[in-house]
């Protein structure tokens, strides 16, 4: 497929989809109608891009017949001079729509459900998930983003064996999905008398918040328990049953929230934290079953894996993806994680377009 059908596909889909947009069948489906939306959205810049491409296009052509003519020479000097410009502005308008074709992933407006987990390490690893947790929040709210805690189960030192958050805002899920896997720390703990460094570990999940259209929950499938809301330690810190756990029957899966008073409230929340866990358990049966389809470096392959490594010692945080080495973990940890959620971008654009996965190709999205 040459470029101009590359071209052609794109316009052709993004007027194809202003006439389904204008269907009332369509806009009664709310959750069809928020997708094509948001695919055409996503098409506007492109589309714009190549309408320029095309006009630069034929003023290429037009100074090339001037000066093939060599009618006159005046003309010719200054069609010369201006083809110069064009050509360039041509490669690099070329260049840009290359990139604006990569497919989108339909998930990055979202907002995200993010579970952080203390691992391998005891009191180290807890502490470390609340800095992780303290580190996310202020990168949220630089971004205007709005935090809001689901679940929680701390520890009496301060740390968290397990903090699951809300992050809503515009492009959440698509700048923090690449915080998926395994963060290390190296450093020496507070309670460590010989100054030994140790090495601990927290587990990150990024799921995106799954609406009730998204999956659907069958009330047969569930088992839901009260009971009182219990602190560090197992104390009680509630005298009546406001705690709720939840029990998907058919997965196993177990969700408890307890950090409300209201009953109601912690259901609300513990419902959010399962329709997430299920929507994402089916998108990765489905990444496995498209077989390993277009394993990167980045965003796929095993979520258990080490992607970065928070070294006290040294000052630096490294992302073993990409070979990123920052000497700047206090302004990390402070959330400050601009450069190191652009690098992560960058690289999975790049190897999308290594690949030559670019719209209206074999991956490219599909036609209703």
């Amino acid at each position: 497929m040459d470029k101009n059908e590359r071209f052609d596909i794109v316009i052709k889909r993004y007027d194809h989809l202003a006439e389904e947009l204008s269907k009332p069948e369509v806009i009664r489906n709310q959750s069809l109608y928020r997708r094509l939306a948001r695919e055409r959205n996503d098409l506007s810049e492109a589309v714009e891009a190549i309408t320029s491409y095309r006009e630069l296009e034929r003023r290429v052509r037009e100074d090339r017949e001037v000066v093939e003519s060599g009618d006159d020479a005046e003309l010719v000097e200054l069609a010369e001079a201006e083809l110069e410009e064009l050509e360039e502005r041509l490669e690099e308008l070329g260049e840009r729509i290359k990139a604006l074709l990569i497919p989108k992933d339909p998930d990055d407006s979202r907002n995200t459900v993010f579970e952080i987990r203390a691992g391998t390490g005891g009191n180290e690893a807890s502490l470390f998930t609340a800095d992780l947790a303290r580190m996310y929040r202020l990168y949220a709210e630089g971004q205007n983003w709005k935090v809001d805690v689901l679940s929680s189960n701390p520890t009496e030192i301060g740390g968290y064996k397990e903090i699951i958050f809300l992050i809503t805002g515009e492009g959440a899920y698509g700048k923090l999905k690449f915080e998926r896997g395994v963060h290390r720390v190296q450093r020496v703990p507070v309670t460590e008398s010989g100054g030994r460094i140790h090495t601990s570990a927290v587990s990150v999940a990024v799921m995106t918040e799954a609406e009730e259209v998204d999956v659907t929950i069958a009330p047969k499938d569930l088992r839901i328990d009260v009971f009182r809301s219990s602190g560090p330690g197992g104390q009680s810190v509630n005298t009546t049953d406001s705690a709720v756990r939840i029990t998907h029957i058919p997965t196993g899966m177990v969700v408890t929230c307890q950090d409300e008073k209201s009953q109601h409230k912690n259901k609300a929340k513990a419902f959010k934290v399962l329709r997430a866990r299920l929507l994402e358990k089916a998108k990765s049966e489905q990444e496995e079953k498209i077989a390993a389809a277009r394993r990167t470096m980045i965003g796929s392959g095993d979520r258990s894996a080490k992607i970065r490594t928070y070294n006290f010692p040294q000052g630096r945080v490294t992302d073993h993806r990409i070979n990123l080495t920052l000497h700047r973990l206090d302004e990390t940890l402070n959330g400050d994680l601009e450069e190191i959620v652009e690098a992560l971008s960058i690289a999975h654009r790049e190897e999308l377009l290594s690949e030559g996965i670019e719209y209206g190709g074999e991956s490219g999205p599909g036609h209703d």
